[in-house]
């Protein structure tokens, strides 16, 4: 599970985050919305250890992130909005090193390796060079690179970028199935029908700060309105241009 306690991160006089109070639970597919600038992407970077709180704590499957980083870490496969791959090794080497940053090795770790290649229809690609890999195809490698070692918590930031439609229905039938058996899944998302559709419950963040949380019920118990989640989405930080816009063309 996912602990976080009075998160904040500031940038000089900015504050990305402020005060932020969060659990998510093991078995849960938890999607975290909000608009660009919101603070999604810096708290999952925190969450990654990648930036440092300016205060509060992280928990990771019961590891503080930071008084035992190396635990907490190895608990964590992220999936990045950006990734980075070293493109002179083979699909399978990359994830023979990813399983090893985590202290992990051997004939499982190619078995893993292998099987998932093959989910993501990358086993043919295996023994080629990630540079002539499409985007497409680093993506499913990095998705892969996170679930090789067998995390009790995946954070992943916009998980569908350049993913064709049945690596999509892949991903999600295996996000779903992590969490069936005990996993936790945090997904940062701006494709409201993807976590409208997936996620077990929602939190919204507005200027660093969580305005709602909860399922798709008592989000709209919060709001007051039966709406699908884009208008929930709208009312909830404010954007006061796009609700107009919805609101003529339903007139």
């Amino acid at each position: 599970m996912i602990e976080i306690s009075s998160l904040s991160k500031r940038f000089g006089e900015f504050t990305a985050v402020r005060q932020l109070d969060l659990v998510v639970p093991a078995g849960e597919l938890f999607g975290f919305l909000g608009p660009n600038g919101a603070g999604k992407t810096t708290t999952m970077r925190m969450i990654a250890g990648i930036l440092q709180p300016t205060a509060g704590s992280i928990r990771i499957a019961g590891h503080d992130l930071l008084a035992h980083p190396l635990q907490a870490k190895r608990a964590l496969g992220f999936i990045p909005d950006r990734p980075f791959i070293y493109e002179k090794l083979t699909g399978i080497e990359f994830l023979r090193f990813s399983a090893g940053l985590y202290g992990e090795a051997g004939p499982d770790v190619d078995r893993r390796g292998h099987e998932l290649l093959a989910l993501f229809d990358l086993e043919p690609w295996r023994d080629e060079l990630v540079e002539s890999y499409s985007h497409g195809m680093r993506q499913k490698l990095i998705i892969a690179s996170a679930f090789v070692h067998r995390p009790a918590v995946i954070v992943v930031d916009e998980p569908m970028v350049g993913l064709d439609p049945k690596s999509s229905k892949i991903l999600k039938d295996l996000f779903r199935e992590y969490t069936r058996r005990g996993h936790t899944v945090m997904m940062s998302t701006h494709t409201l029908e993807i976590a409208e559709g997936m996620c077990d419950r929602i939190g919204i963040m507005q200027r660093g700060e969580l305005v709602a949380c909860g399922t798709m019920d008592e989000l709209r118990a919060s709001t007051g309105h039966d709406d699908a989640l884009e208008d929930i989405f709208l009312r909830l930080t404010g954007d006061r241009v796009a609700r107009e816009l919805v609101e003529v063309l339903d007139a």
